[in-house]
């Protein structure tokens, strides 16, 4: 038990997948795992331990933002053993080729500051995804017909962003999509020598301004949810 995971140690899985939303992960448990149990409620931060095609996993909510997601990640990594963290979640496309619905494998994640900037001083960390479960969600993406970008993406530090000049020249400069949680997670699993992911679902556009209406998210993320678990136990 940890300040803000009140789960016993044996009741966290190696393998964690994260959305941001506590209620989707509720949905996520109930959907896709067998035997699904809630094992943390502090805070109202749902997570929940079940199987998958006989693997354990833990779907755990993160919250929204770095600092928030940081908080969750360090304590599953170091309190309770998690190996495999993978964010599952919504972003915002970027590109004119990206669209609504689409599913997004970051390879790498740019940012002006997450929660751990300090520690680097005046480097320019490049955090990246682990490629073993980056490629598995690729080939899991393509078996499924999914059509799947694969890139670098920007994690915000804001929701309500006010800087169109940094956008244009993230869109001029291939960025694919915008979020506010992966670059954290992955500065983390660099640290603390574990796998993270992040496969994201695009819910709205930044430059069609198109959005996923809300009776079709479901749907769209259970594809997401599916590539995730089937990378982790590729």
């Amino acid at each position: 038990m940890t300040i803000h995971i009140g789960a016993k140690p044996e009741d966290i899985a190696d393998t964690v997948l994260m959305p941001g939303d506590p209620y989707r992960a509720r949905w996520a448990a109930e959907t896709f795992l067998d035997g699904a149990v809630c094992v943390n409620e502090v805070r109202g931060m749902l997570g929940f331990t079940g199987t998958w095609n006989g693997h354990r996993v833990t779907i755990q909510g993160s919250g929204m933002g770095m600092p928030s997601l940081s908080i969750y990640a360090n304590e599953l990594i170091r309190d309770y053993g998690a190996t495999t963290l993978i964010r599952i979640g919504s972003c915002g496309a970027m590109q004119e080729t990206v669209k609504v619905r689409d599913v997004i494998l970051a390879m790498t994640a740019s940012t002006v500051s997450t929660p751990s900037s300090g520690m680097f001083r005046e480097l320019n960390f490049a955090p990246a995804a682990d490629w073993s479960l980056l490629a598995a969600a690729a080939m899991a993406s393509a078996a499924k017909g999914v059509t799947t970008h694969v890139g670098g993406i920007y994690s915000s530090d804001t929701f309500y962003d006010e800087r169109p000049d940094l956008n244009e020249q993230m869109t001029r400069h291939g960025v694919l999509a915008v979020e506010m949680e992966t670059a954290e997670l992955y500065i983390l699993a660099a640290r603390y020598n574990v796998r993270a992911l992040s496969v994201l679902t695009v819910s709205d556009h930044l430059l069609t301004h198109e959005a996923l209406p809300s009776e079709d998210r479901e749907r769209s993320f259970g594809d997401m949810v599916e590539i995730a678990l089937r990378a982790a136990f590729a």
